[in-house]
């Protein structure tokens, strides 16, 4: 199924900031060449959790790593180096549009109390990606307007850079139990984040990337 962008995506998730030692991204960090040799380190990364309701594709779940900010000629933009998602859609309409590194996935949700949420991820049939958390009461406005989301991806010899504006309300959440398999996610459980955000009824949008043709030929 192609679904050319822009798409415009509504749904849920949790938003995991860390500061990410550039030590541990350097071996953790499942950073591509191009991503390894312009790495920044001196900003927030992030892991996010999403469940998408609404997409261009239909509803799917998301998991994705951060590192934090690249540099390119001298400006500052975000990069994904891990993701997964539990949509083949998903995964090939994620490359072709935007560059994004997406594979497939299969996720689980339990629900042990209202509050609670404990989010399974596998690889054929096999748990890599196991947290336990609560969310808070108190509910706030969050958008991007206050931490721009602008992406840099690469696709063949291009670089994709998109800006990907979002809003929702966000409460903070509390991390009971993560458990990782390092060989397919970065072992965030070694490291205590700055915060944990549970994000509800967000709205989102993809839209056309700004594509730098042969940039990475020059």
């Amino acid at each position: 199924m192609q679904a050319p962008p822009p798409w415009k995506l509504k749904g849920n998730g949790y938003i995991f900031l860390y500061h990410f030692p550039k030590s541990f991204v350097e071996q953790f960090g499942f950073l591509s060449d191009y991503q390894s040799n312009r790495f920044d380190g001196d900003f927030v990364g992030t892991v996010m959790l999403v469940d998408y309701e609404t997409s261009a594709v239909g509803s799917y779940h998301e998991l994705l790593f951060v590192p934090g900010r690249l540099d390119f000629d001298k400006k500052k933009v975000f990069s994904i180096s891990k993701i997964y998602v539990s949509s083949q859609d998903s995964v090939e309409n994620g490359i072709a549009n935007w560059g994004i590194p997406k594979e497939l996935a299969d996720f689980t949700i339990i629900k042990p109390t209202a509050k609670e949420k404990i989010v399974e991820v596998l690889i054929e049939g096999k748990t890599f990606f196991k947290v336990h958390l609560r969310d808070g009461s108190f509910k706030f406005p969050i958008s991007t307007k206050f931490f721009p989301l602008k992406l840099a991806q690469k696709l063949g010899d291009d670089l994709l850079i998109t800006n990907s504006p979002a809003k929702g309300k966000a409460a903070f959440a509390k991390l009971l139990n993560i458990e990782i398999d390092y060989a397919h996610f970065p072992p965030i459980y070694q490291l205590k984040p700055l915060s944990v955000l549970a994000v509800s009824d967000f709205e989102m949008e993809f839209p056309k990337p700004l594509i730098l043709a042969n940039y990475f030929t020059r």
